[in-house]
């Protein structure tokens, strides 16, 4: 029952109900127990003092004499019904006059009584004991002697006392229902100072169940209440901290499950493309070796050739290993920036004048007129990049056409732009020029002994400066470009910037 009562309830309302069943329980047994027990208590109580009354008889009483100030004094005093009567039975003192009521019911609750009496008497002077009759209803006395042969009768009636008993229940009864009442207020107003910590350390703990670590637990005093909220604000800093390095550890190993699914995608990639590619110069390698082997050929000139064949696709392939291990250092971090101040026009300057001597046959012209600028880059990995434009202009410039390096100058970054005349690339071929070993024109691309690799070495060097780079076509020819970060002229100048840099800061 009061599991039910109690079930599903605020720990407020089951404060509230508890102290409310408590009270009710202390209150009941106070009445049940004054109901069953203060009866025989006031009587124990009330025979102790009616002896007390006749020891206070005994001392005003003198022989032959009866001090009735004195006697009525204590019968006042107690309220009790007082009779003394001597030896031959006169009565010679009565609180309430000798033809009253008590002077007769007392004489008879004696006669019926006489040998009890007599019996309690003889052993301690006097006999006291309760006595019901008609006429003076349940009534405790007292029968005992004083000097000579004078007798004292003393009583009061148990009526008071049932009264006495029954009015101490009511009242207990009221002033405890009052009390429920009270205390059950005061309590409900007074548990909001324990129920709202417990509240709030609820709330958090919700939140925190949702992975909120934002919420703390206010903790203003110094009682297990506050010890608990303390440690539960603890617990939530401890939780979002392991949450946070379980959530970096998380991102990390998805990082490196990534890049190995990516690594296994570009070995897979990387191993057809390969395949594919050193399928021809392979084959070819292999059908003139066997027919120099067989001696198949009379002339000087035939072996020859053959042999220039075989080194011309050992060359080929060789070239195309080489950008591969390039590409692949690159794109897997190996080969890291290095970043450095240097003259990217004195680099072109020397690539330019090694390439007019392999375009000479083609009287293909190569222009470059720029002053020296300086920039932010990896010098060995831009030259890289500008070998690729080179190499790509010369591949598909028309003959006696034209080959361009310029630059555009943008704020703090320097556009470098190699163009050639020639065909168009297709709009639809321009954002795959970038992926390994696509080719626009296989034939052409096979006939310079292209492998589709050079573009993409340029890709995987740009993103790693963070550049910007890419191709357009002109009325012309076509235009391929990349951005680098412009580097001051002077070293002293670099040197002026950092201290510039150092006192601003």
């Amino acid at each position: 029952m009061r599991k039910k009562l109690l079930k599903n309830r605020s720990v407020r309302v089951k404060m509230t109900l508890m102290l409310i069943i408590i009270m009710t329980s202390v209150i009941l047994l106070s009445v049940l127990i004054n109901l069953t027990m203060l009866k025989t208590y006031y009587t124990v109580k009330e025979k102790k003092t009616i002896k007390e009354s006749y020891y206070q008889i005994q001392k005003v009483f003198q022989k032959d004499t009866v001090r009735k100030n004195d006697v009525d004094e204590i019968a006042k005093t107690y309220n009790y019904r007082v009779l003394i009567s001597d030896g031959s039975g006169t009565i010679v003192y009565s609180s309430e006059g000798e033809k009253s009521l008590m002077y007769k019911s007392l004489w008879n609750i004696l006669n019926e009584n006489l040998d009890k009496i007599s019996n309690q008497i003889k052993k301690q002077g006097y006999a006291v004991m309760t006595n019901t009759n008609k006429s003076m209803g349940t009534s405790i006395n007292l029968m005992g002697y004083l000097d000579g042969d004078y007798t004292v009768i003393i009583s009061t009636p148990m009526e008071s006392i049932k009264t006495s008993a029954r009015l101490s229940g009511q009242f207990t009864m009221y002033v405890g229902l009052i009390l429920i009442i009270c205390g059950a207020v005061a309590m409900y107003l007074y548990s909001r100072q324990f129920t709202k910590p417990i509240e709030d350390m609820a709330k958090a703990a919700n939140q925190m169940s949702h992975l909120d670590f934002d919420v703390k637990v206010p903790t203003g005093s110094d009682d297990e209440l506050g010890r608990l909220g303390n440690s539960i604000n603890e617990l939530s800093s401890k939780l979002e901290l392991t949450i946070s390095e379980l959530k970096t550890a998380n991102n990390e190993l998805q990082k490196d499950i990534e890049q190995k699914v990516q690594i296994d995608e570009m070995r897979k990639e990387f191993l057809s493309h390969v395949s594919h590619e050193l399928k021809t110069p392979i084959a070819l390698i292999q059908g003139y070796s066997e027919g120099l082997k067989d001696n198949i050929l009379d002339d000087e000139e035939s072996k020859e050739f053959y042999c220039d064949v075989i080194a011309d696709e050992a060359k080929k392939m060789n070239r195309m290993v080489q950008k591969l291990l390039t590409l692949n250092q690159i794109e897997f971090g190996n080969n890291q920036v290095n970043m450095e101040r240097f003259d990217i026009t004195e680099m072109i300057r020397n690539m330019v004048e090694s390439s007019k001597i392999l375009v000479e046959k083609q009287e293909v012209k190569i222009i470059f007129d720029e002053p020296e600028t300086h920039v932010w880059a990896d010098e060995f990995m831009i030259e890289e990049v500008v070998n690729n434009y080179l190499s790509n202009a010369r591949n598909h410039v028309t003959d006696g056409g034209i080959i361009k390096v310029s630059y555009c100058r943008h704020g703090n970054d320097v556009r470098i732009k190699v163009f050639n005349t020639g065909d168009h690339i297709p709009q639809e071929d321009i954002d795959k020029l970038w992926v390994k070993f696509y080719k626009v024109d296989k034939a052409r691309t096979r006939e310079y002994g292209g492998s589709g690799i050079g573009l993409s070495i340029v890709k995987a060097i740009m993103d790693a400066h963070k550049q910007p780079f890419g191709v357009y076509n002109t009325a012309e020819g076509v235009a391929f470009w990349f951005c680098l970060k412009k580097a001051p002229k002077e070293e002293t100048d670099v040197q002026e910037n950092e201290n510039d840099t150092g006192s601003m800061e």
